[in-house]
């Protein structure tokens, strides 16, 4: 007989919130634990399998959608596995281009710190740049949907008009 262990212990030995294990139940990506005379669930190795599966595949990156579908496949040792194969290139092209995004902002950070030289802020190329979004040096089809600002124009939202 397998021993039979609390949500708590579960959670402690998957690293899995109890309230998402609970979840995980609900929506089925999980099977309903068996209860204890005093209603409360009670889980077997089955489970731990089952929670460090989709922990794992959470870890990389997968969405709820393919982590579904890996889940349907895995209960079905005798499917065919492209849907796998499928899920698992789209995830490393979003990957490559999530990397593609950041080596962009990286790069954008860069050019931003390596022009400031200190000094006073309404002369801060960091803060020039940020306010310049209609440049197009950030790899993202929406940054830059606006027209070029200057620092100064930044400097002033807020701040109170002069007085006459």
């Amino acid at each position: 007989m397998t021993r039979m262990m609390s949500i708590g212990e579960v959670a402690r030995a998957t690293g899995v919130k109890p309230t998402t294990i609970r979840w995980y139940e609900q929506e089925g990506w999980l099977p309903p634990a068996a209860r204890t005379e005093g209603g409360h669930r009670a889980y077997g190795e089955a489970h731990l399998r089952r929670l460090g599966f989709i922990r794992h595949a959470r870890e990389l990156g997968f969405d709820s959608a393919a982590i579904r579908a890996l889940l349907d496949l895995a209960s079905h040792p005798e499917a065919d596995c492209g849907k796998a194969h499928e899920l698992a290139t789209a995830q490393i092209q979003d990957i490559d281009a999530r990397l593609r995004r950041l080596s962009a902002l990286r790069a954008e950070l860069d050019r931003m710190a390596t022009g400031c030289a200190g000094g006073v802020a309404g002369e801060c190329r960091i803060i020039e740049t940020l306010a310049d979004f209609g440049h197009g040096h950030c790899d993202d089809p929406a940054h830059g949907a606006g027209t070029s600002s200057r620092v100064t124009s930044v400097m002033t939202v807020g701040a109170k008009a002069p007085k006459a």
